[in-house]
């Protein structure tokens, strides 16, 4: 098991802040029971709490409904890297003979397959689901209700066929990659296919005179990838800060970076909402938030993360609508007044006990290229070389580290992906940098 690192604290006005909301959301929502956790760089620092139906607890299991999805999405893209699978390949390639086989992986990752919402029957996450086969015996072209890319339509269908496409390709149940792949790996001893001890009961609160109805806890058969799972907060806290800088033996960094691209824009007018590879995207302010809200009957539920700072909140309620208004946008509402009150945590500096190699030596310093200065350092923690731009734009620094075949290879912004050459003279030592093109050498007068 994978220990959560321990609380870090929050300052005390704003664990009074969040406080404050909390309790302020459940008694207008009407909640039996609400708790929100805050994470920081990958450990709980402050978890808030109201009701007492039952009395909230960080090991008290709730629904996490959707927040399924992003969880889907991952083993999906382990595939991927794997080499079992590529994003752009048909339906019909994995799942043959399928009616709307056309559509692509990719498409049903972002929902912009244009498929319906919902499978055939009865609303599947209140009844008794049924099984692979007969889920995809409910399929007909008629699922289709938009061409495909044409438009960001949100679909669960989508997801239970992407759960599908891996019992296939696999040869394993969905729920066993879950546990085998994802939640052992990561520590999360406590999340469950199926409610356990000690979990809150989910109710629907009588509109008129406050009274509770409990719902049923089903298992959702073939559409469990799309909504059937139970975690704790402390649990839920721990897949938060995977999302926020995940577990390279789990999924590569920049695997989950490719999740965060978008693939839709839900919102047309404003472009303040997307959905990636299985996870939904929120700009607020200047800020991206990366995560996903569920709900299943009885229960709502979030996780909201702002990857550059790894700080996130998680969250659930035991009552299906939440009158006050969105769990997800409580949830980030209480992530943006942590980001907004709190300093970023500075990790400490520190020397490093050899330099670095000699070939990695003499491409430190600076270049130049058309009268515009770079500084070229090392960094040792990541074996990356770090270029920045000395310019008044203060822009992040280039990224490059070697790829399987040994050259540099740009790791994020402009560079992202493009190969840096070093250019040696015939006695082998290095007289320029080529990235791109852009040949940066060490005389600033040179222009080639």
């Amino acid at each position: 098991m994978v220990p959560l690192p321990p609380e870090s604290g929050l300052l005390p006005d704003t664990t009074r802040r969040i406080d404050a909301l909390v309790a302020q959301a459940q008694a207008t929502g009407r909640a039996p029971s609400l708790i929100i956790g805050v994470l920081r760089d990958g450990g709980l620092a402050h978890v808030a709490a109201a009701g007492q139906t039952p009395k909230p607890d960080p090991d008290t299991q709730y629904r996490i409904g959707s927040i399924s999805k992003t969880m889907t999405a991952v083993l999906l893209l382990q595939q991927r890297d794997e080499g079992r699978l590529d994003l752009d390949d048909p339906l019909d390639q994995h799942l043959p003979g399928t009616p709307v086989g056309a559509v692509r992986l990719r498409q049903l990752l972002g929902h912009a397959a244009g498929l319906q919402r919902e499978p055939d029957g009865d609303w599947w996450e209140r009844s008794a689901g049924a099984d692979l086969d007969t889920l995809l015996a409910g399929l007909t072209t008629a699922k289709l209700a938009h061409p495909p890319h044409r438009t960001f339509h949100y679909s669960n269908l989508a997801y239970g066929l992407l759960g599908a496409v891996l019992e296939r390709i696999t040869g394993e149940a969905w729920w066993k990659l879950v546990r085998t792949r994802l939640l052992d790996p990561l520590g999360m001893v406590r999340t469950s296919y199926q409610a356990t001890e000690p979990f809150a009961r989910g109710y629907v609160v009588h509109p008129w005179h406050g009274t509770l109805r409990e719902e049923p806890r089903t298992d959702t058969g073939a559409m469990a990838p799309a909504g059937q799972i139970w975690a704790t907060t402390t649990d839920l806290a721990r897949w938060a800060a995977f999302l926020a800088a995940p577990d390279p033996e789990v999924l590569a960094p920049g695997t989950l970076t490719e999740m965060c691209v978008p693939v839709a824009i839900s919102d047309l007018d404003s472009w303040t909402s997307g959905y990636g590879l299985g996870l939904e995207l929120h700009r607020v302010g200047d800020r991206v938030y990366v995560g996903h809200g569920g709900s299943m009957p009885g229960y709502v539920a979030t996780l909201s993360v702002h990857r550059p700072s790894r700080t996130g909140v998680v969250g659930f309620a035991n009552s299906y609508g939440f009158r006050s208004g969105s769990l997800p946008v409580l949830g980030r509402q209480v992530l943006s007044t942590v980001l907004d009150s709190e300093p970023v945590p500075v990790r400490p500096w520190r020397p490093v006990s050899a330099p670095p190699a000699p070939e990695i030596a003499e491409l430190t310093g600076r270049w130049w290229w058309m009268g515009r200065e770079i500084e070229v350092a090392w960094e040792p923690t990541t074996d990356e070389l770090l270029i920045a731009q000395l310019s008044p734009s203060a822009a992040a620094p280039w990224r490059f580290s070697r790829d399987s075949t040994g050259r540099w290879r740009g790791r994020s912004g402009l560079n992202d992906g493009e190969v840096l050459v070093v250019r040696r003279d015939p006695t082998g030592a290095a007289t320029a940098l080529d990235i791109a093109t852009f040949v940066f050498t060490r005389d600033p007068d040179r222009t080639d």
